[in-house]
């Protein structure tokens, strides 16, 4: 372009700005998370009103749950509460037992070596227990064991087969490591653990007549 044809072009340019059609503004390329992280940053910063905190709770849940292990998720063995089978459950053990929170608990051998079973909350709110009773009264022998580097998908295969809502976690060697529980594999799966204040599951008039609302 010649000299006079730039100084031209120069000059109108400017004049002929208001008779342009608008630029559009450029739209930029849609994010593509790169790692599961990154996927689940997205569903953290998604608007409630799209996605709920339940509902990106689910998700992300679901999204990790094959590459954990059960390590990562147990309750620990220092913050398990045992049971030694010849501790007498008087009103001082009932009452510990009762406040834990916990609906199982690992009954230990008189040396602590062993797990020889179970005792649960359930069981002893359905008897009268006495000052003078030692947990062996009360325990269960059908304890199950599972290893801390099983996966979740595994620990709850053994859930399943086992029927069982409690599993005493061990390591490679077989010494105790924590314990397992059901609900904590649910709220891993699905993000929490579904409550209900429902309990007539047993009695078929009031499961046809409950308010599903």
């Amino acid at each position: 372009m010649s000299n006079f044809g730039k100084k031209f072009t120069k000059w109108v340019d400017p004049k002929l700005e208001k008779y342009r059609e608008p630029k559009e503004p450029e739209t930029p390329p849609p994010y593509v998370p790169e790692s599961l992280e990154d996927f689940v940053g997205v569903l953290q910063r998604t608007p409630s009103d799209i996605l709920s905190a339940k509902d990106r709770a689910r998700i992300s849940a679901c999204m990790s749950f094959k590459d954990r292990k059960v390590s990562d998720v147990m309750i620990p063995k220092d913050d398990v509460i045992f049971v030694y089978e010849h501790d007498f459950l008087g009103p001082l053990m009932l009452d510990k037992l009762y406040k834990s929170g916990a609906a199982h608990f690992p009954v230990l051998s008189s040396d602590g070596r062993r797990v020889i079973g179970v005792i649960s909350t359930e069981k002893l709110n359905s008897l009268e227990v006495k000052n003078t009773d030692r947990a062996t009264k009360y325990l269960s022998h059908r304890v199950y064991f599972m290893r801390e580097d099983y996966s979740l998908e595994q620990a709850m295969a053994a859930f399943l087969r086992t029927n069982c809502y409690f599993f005493v976690v061990v390591d490679k060697s077989g010494l105790v490591v924590g314990e397992i529980t059901y609900d904590i594999l649910v709220a891993c799966m699905i993000g929490y653990v579904p409550h209900d204040d429902f309990h007539e599951d047993n009695v078929i008039s009031s499961v046809l007549k409950r308010n599903m609302v």
